[in-house]
């Protein structure tokens, strides 16, 4: 194989991998993961049948967050301000987790 062509051969392989390593960050920030302790969770299921969350931001920043339901809707990303109070009413299903967004 000439000089040319592996050098071509190697570039090319070196674009895939990177693209391939741009590409993860995206994914793994659409998946939402479970949101850090600095997003204090406080969750009341209630005897009536419907589940209250209140989440509170300590991160030091605005921080976007939605409660994950099982077999109910998710709230949606909300923004929460440094240090301010989100309410969110489950009226059917089953608070899971909660996540950035």
């Amino acid at each position: 194989m000439g000089i040319r062509k592996c050098l071509a051969t190697l570039a090319a392989t070196g674009a895939l991998v990177g693209g391939m390593a741009a590409m993860a960050p995206a994914a793994s920030a659409a998946s939402g993961g479970t949101a850090p302790a600095c997003i204090q969770r406080t969750v009341y299921a209630h005897p009536e049948g419907y589940t209250q969350v209140y989440l509170y931001n300590t991160c030091g920043k605005t921080m976007h967050v939605n409660v994950v339901v099982n077999n109910g809707p998710d709230m949606g990303c909300k923004a929460i301000t440094n240090k301010h109070q989100l309410y969110h009413v489950i009226n059917w299903g089953t608070y899971q987790k909660t996540v950035v967004c």
